[in-house]
């Protein structure tokens, strides 16, 4: 084929916020109601603290029509080919256009001590119920991501609902990055999710956002100190994953790092592999190695990918240093930070002058290997909007 598949590891969808009600278990409708215009509000004063109400007004204007794309199947689908888009990973959407999953349910998925553990699940679960639909519409070229807030104590419960999400044809779950005063991930009480997420194949997603802005007060620099450490807090989970043995008692489980950038990854691995290596430090820290059977290098090239929006050219140049075999391109549609609508210009220019077969692992292979997508399926799809190899030469 003289066209490249392109899967998109990181897009986001949700339903506007009033039309969440249909899905939510009728018992909670009530405090929907109630909860609602608080939470709409929420997200305004959260656009406001991130500077972009102006940029995004700008932004939307003429697009508001492909923006519904958002929720609207048709639309999207129109999109996704203009960018030449077969496949994609969707997450749950945000402050753009104010369609976050309710009580608490979306992207930064919070667990302190202001949240309801009962009503956040019952907002998973409502997104959850649409997003299968949704991906129901288009299935060879939509793998969706289940809302899972599983640092509460019920695991069994957790449990039951990533069998409902497998089962209804959705391909990972998405969990806190930050777990605060909850047991964080190398407790075994997660064995069970791990356990059955390595069984059905669903992949574990964490994805930029979260971070304690609360920290930071509404003072100068406030936005420079969260991009400085967002992605800190997206790969956090990591090192107690490694470290913590879980790679190496699930061996199968597969774990994704999403719209968190790629930079970081060569100076992370090594630090990681130094601590492992250098004995003669370790011997006064105690054993916090005899448990793993290879290097935290070695359990990243095996259990971890990238989702890795809008990858600009610098982390392509050190696309070996990260691990060619882990890198899958995406678009973050349709949020403004995105690629859309200049996807096939922004895709050459990361990808132009690169081997073939290296552009075509990161922009849809990796993204097949994982989430199983049907590349005999997409095929014909392909051959229609895929961009043509000659553009990357």
């Amino acid at each position: 084929m003289e066209r490249h598949l392109v899967i998109s590891s990181d897009c986001h969808a949700g339903l506007p916020p009033e039309r969440y009600r249909d899905y939510v278990d009728p018992r909670y409708r009530e405090i929907f109601d109630v909860a609602l215009p608080i939470q709409i509000e929420t997200a305004r004063q959260m656009a406001r603290k991130f500077l972009i109400d102006e940029i995004n007004e700008e932004w939307r204007k003429g697009r508001e029509e492909a923006l519904a794309g958002a929720w609207d199947s048709d639309v999207r689908n129109r999109v996704l080919d203009a960018d030449g888009i077969a496949g994609e990973v969707i997450f749950p959407d945000g402050i753009t256009e104010l369609n976050m999953p309710p009580f608490g349910a979306g992207i930064g998925m919070p667990t302190g001590e202001e949240i309801n553990p009962e009503l956040q699940w019952a907002g998973a679960i409502a997104h959850n119920r649409w997003l299968a639909e949704f991906c129901a519409m288009a299935p060879e070229r939509r793998a969706g991501v289940a809302c899972a807030p599983i640092c509460w104590d019920d695991v069994d419960f957790s449990v039951e609902q990533i069998r409902w999400a497998r089962e209804n044809g959705l391909a990972g779950i998405l969990i806190p990055s930050r777990w605060e005063k909850r047991p964080p991930y190398h407790d075994p009480r997660y064995d069970p999710i791990w356990e059955v997420c390595q069984d059905l194949g669903m992949v574990v997603h964490f994805h930029s956002g979260s971070a304690p802005m609360d920290d930071y007060g509404d003072h100068t620099g406030m936005m420079g100190i969260y991009i400085s450490e967002v992605v800190w807090w997206s790969a956090r989970p990591l090192w107690f994953l490694i470290w913590g043995g879980v790679f190496e008692r699930f061996p199968d489980l597969r774990v994704a790092i999403t719209e968190s950038t790629c930079v970081w990854v060569p100076e992370t691995l090594q630090l990681l592999d130094f601590r492992y290596e250098e004995t003669h430090y370790a011997a006064k820290l105690g054993d916090y190695r005899s448990h793993l059977s290879m290097k935290p290098s070695d359990y990243f090239r095996r259990n971890v990918f990238l989702g890795a929006s809008c990858m600009p050219r610098r982390e392509a140049e050190i696309r070996h240093q990260i691990g060619v075999g882990s890198i899958m391109w995406g678009s973050d549609y349709p949020h403004p930070e995105g690629s859309w609508p200049v996807t096939r210009e922004q895709m050459v220019e990361t990808f132009k002058g690169l081997p073939e077969d290296e552009v075509a692992a990161m922009l849809g292979g990796n993204a097949v290997r994982l989430y199983g997508f049907d590349e005999e399926k997409l095929a014909p799809l392909v051959a229609r909007i895929g961009p043509e190899k000659s553009l990357f030469a």
